[in-house]
């Protein structure tokens, strides 16, 4: 019966890949609309995709590095895994595939989107969904199958005969984590890239042509627009389903490995199976129900901001309520052991994900009093913007750190049957949540994916002068868009901080399989002796001494807290040098180019795109490199302690900070379009003036620095696990 139902993600992976195709074909039927909504997509996508090319060159040339090193370690040194090099590369490239599926339907679906919305808000909001929706089914179902087959190609080549009959296992699914890394290291490369890209575009546009100008968002006399357009789908569609194809499969992963972690000394294989397998079957059954979510979302003519949400907010909910009954009927199936509490640990995942996203919303939408007073406060200029943002976005970090310590507590709880001493299941607990607050991916990320389709959309109508009607519409459709992607980035973070713990679990089973490797049986310390096969989680603390008092530990943690802020600090620089050549461009073509305000004459938009993708390419690989050198680094120098250290302050730090910049910059975007609504003045007015400026401040919060610091988070986890090997070979201290 088990067998059996592990077929179950395999088949769901492939039903999520089936419905993405119709989507996508439905989407494809809808016409794009009049020729010049036609000539704009097309040039939304030749410079999208003309962006994806390079970056995947200068990907594939990182990629090609990595693999090198890890070669050399698992064949040369025979510190590793051999088949960790090929389950790094695919890793890599399927998260690469899921952004680019993606980003290509996003891109033909912006001009149907308008063209729909000429005709109602209702069928507007259907064809961006539902595009959106091939986003999320590409991702969990790519994400689902590539674990499937890795799970099937290792179990049967790992031979049984390995230390113990439970060891088995725990080489499989830690070897599958090393998938997990090359997942990260393109999403960090697409996160990165794209942020800058498009907060480059956006920037010098918003400076130059609103503020300067005088001239409407996307208006076609602004030369930055279409760079603009282009930067919403390689930032927020490729780069968001690249972070979160990492994070719904690290999470997968990392808790199948804490399930073979937590029985690997109860000599119960069977009961093992069940620990590894649950987390899959979750995601499985998780994707059947974001379809039939997906399904639900629709809304009414002239709908409010509420009504929006509550139109997308009835799709996800449902999906979540139908994942708790799912999830006690799986475990209860499996017989796995504490299965009624290990199931609550599933709904407490959900719960901290729910908590987190409305938090986000109460926070980031203008519905709502925060962003409203931060709209007011423009009354005094830009200074008190920025300030109140500043502010806003601190404060609302206190809600999701809450949200995620109790959920931390509570499932650790809940799994370890109320017993703390429980280490294994209880942190098996943890990884389950992460996965329940991940399993309706599939409609989470679907109501992320839409948003930049009406960003583009919106964007298409005002080029193309839809009339104001039409604007009304899309306008609607993209300021909720802008809801749902800060609560799409604060359940990404959320996710993060989850998937991270586990992660980190993670991490101290794989010293067992590098220390068999190196030929250690035995750890030593305090006068004690325990075989590496039997050691348990504390006896690994005890024997590297990982304790707050070690000078290793404690220089861990603060480098691994100042990586979060170098990371941003170098993001942000970044954004600041590529929007600063953009800025400048736009200024000389409004000198050099005659006739551009007049509507006279046509912006060269290419130059700008041009400008975007160098600047993005040039400044991405940096933070990249530093993100994947500093726990290498780390462990030759401090070793595993220090290692340990730094995974728990780059957590700590990287989560607040991610929630901090990802809240702010969603609230200054929605400060100004509650201006923009007509309240304090409208468009045009002083206020509105000082809350475009807010505006572009966060735009590198909330769309390069903030969502990539997830990624950090577990990217630097998952580098630590793959040198795993080599940390515990040799380190300097």
């Amino acid at each position: 019966m088990d067998q059996m139902l592990f077929w179950l993600a395999p088949a769901a992976s492939v039903l999520a890949l089936g419905f993405a195709w119709y989507f996508h074909r439905q989407m494809m039927k809808e016409s794009e609309g009049t020729p010049q909504m036609m000539k704009i997509a097309a040039a939304v996508r030749k410079g999208a995709m003309s962006y994806l090319r390079q970056q995947y060159k200068i990907v594939g040339w990182v990629f090609l590095g990595l693999v090198i090193l890890f070669s050399v370690m698992a064949y040369g040194f025979e510190v590793q895994n051999p088949w960790v090099p090929v389950a790094f590369l695919t890793g890599g490239f399927f998260s690469g595939l899921s952004g680019f599926l993606g980003m290509k339907t996003a891109t033909y679906a912006s001009a149907r989107t308008a063209n729909a919305a000429r005709g109602s808000l209702n069928a507007g909001l259907r064809v961006a969904f539902r595009s959106g929706a091939v986003m999320g089914l590409v991702v969990v179902g790519l994400g689902l199958l590539d674990i499937s087959f890795w799970y099937v190609l290792l179990n049967a080549i790992t031979p049984e005969d390995v230390l113990t009959p439970t060891h088995k296992l725990c080489i499989i699914t830690t070897t599958m984590l090393t998938f997990g890394m090359g997942a990260s290291t393109q999403a960090l490369f697409a996160r990165v890239g794209g942020g800058i890209y498009t907060k480059a575009a956006d920037v010098g546009a918003d400076l130059v042509g609103k503020v300067e100008a005088g001239i409407p968002e996307d208006d076609p006399r602004n030369p930055a627009t279409i760079a603009d357009n282009v930067g919403d789908n390689v930032g927020d569609v490729a780069g968001m389903g690249a972070d979160l194809y990492e994070s719904y499969c690290g999470s997968i992963l990392a808790t199948a490995a804490l399930g073979a972690a937590a029985f690997i000394h109860s000599g119960d294989v069977a009961m093992q199976y069940k620990a590894v397998v649950a987390p899959m079957l979750i995601a499985a059954v998780g994707i059947l129900l974001s379809i039939i979510g997906i399904f639900a979302v629709r809304t009414k003519e002239n709908a409010t901001m509420k009504d929006l949400l509550g139109s997308l907010a009835l799709g996800t909910n449902l999906s979540s309520v139908l994942i708790v009954i799912a999830t006690f009927c799986i475990l209860w199936l499996l017989q796995l052991e504490n299965w009624l509490w290990i199931s609550c640990s599933v709904v407490v995942g959900l719960l901290v994900g729910i908590i987190i996203g409305r938090s986000t919303e109460y926070y980031t939408s203008q519905s709502y009093r925060p962003t409203q007073l931060l709209s007011e406060s423009g009354k005094t200029g830009p200074a008190t913007v920025i300030i109140s943002g500043i502010g806003l976005g601190m404060l609302s970090t206190a809600v999701p750190v809450i949200a995620v310590v109790v959920g931390i507590i509570a499932s650790y709880m809940f799994a370890a049957g109320f017993d703390f001493a429980n280490v294994g299941l209880g942190l098996y607990g943890i990884g389950i949540a992460a996965v329940g607050m991940l399993s309706t991916l599939g409609i989470t990320l679907a109501t992320d994916a839409y948003g930049p389709i009406a960003d583009n959309a919106g964007g298409n109508a005002e080029m193309s002068g839809l009339g104001a009607e039409v604007r009304k519409r899309t306008d609607a459709l993209d300021s909720l868009g802008n809801t749902t992607a800060a609560t799409g980035k604060g359940f990404a973070i959320g996710s993060a901080a989850l998937t991270g713990l586990a992660l980190l679990a993670s991490y101290v089973e794989e010293l067992r399989i590098g220390l068999t490797r190196i030929g250690v049986s035995e750890l030593s310390w305090g006068g004690q002796t325990v075989g590496v096969q039997d050691a348990t989680f504390f006896d690994f603390m005890h024997y590297y001494d990982v304790t707050l008092m070690n000078p290793k530990v404690l220089s861990g943690m603060f480098i691994g807290s100042m990586m979060a802020f170098l990371f941003c600090g170098l993001t942000m620089n970044a954004v600041g040098r590529a929007a600063a050549h953009m800025v400048d461009e736009v200024r000389r073509q409004f000198r050099e180019i005659k006739g551009i305000l007049t509507g006279e004459a046509e912006p060269d938009y290419e130059r700008c795109v041009a400008i975007s993708t160098q600047g993005a390419q040039r400044e991405m690989v940096l933070p990249s490199l530093i993100a994947i050198a500093t726990p290498i680094i780390t462990g030759l120098v401090f070793g595993v302690s220090g290692v340990l250290g730094l995974l728990i302050g780059g957590l700590s730090s990287g989560f607040v900070l991610a929630i901090f910049m990802a809240n702010a910059g969603g609230a200054w975007d929605n400060a100004k379009k509650y201006v923009e609504e007509g309240n304090f003045g409208g468009k045009g007015s002083d206020v509105h003036k000082a809350t475009v400026v807010g505006d572009t401040v966060g735009d590198p919060f909330k769309d390069t620095s903030g969502p990539s610091l997830n990624i950090l988070i577990k990217l630097m986890s998952m580098v630590a696990i793959v040198m795993a090997g080599l940390t515990v070979a040799w380190s300097i201290f």
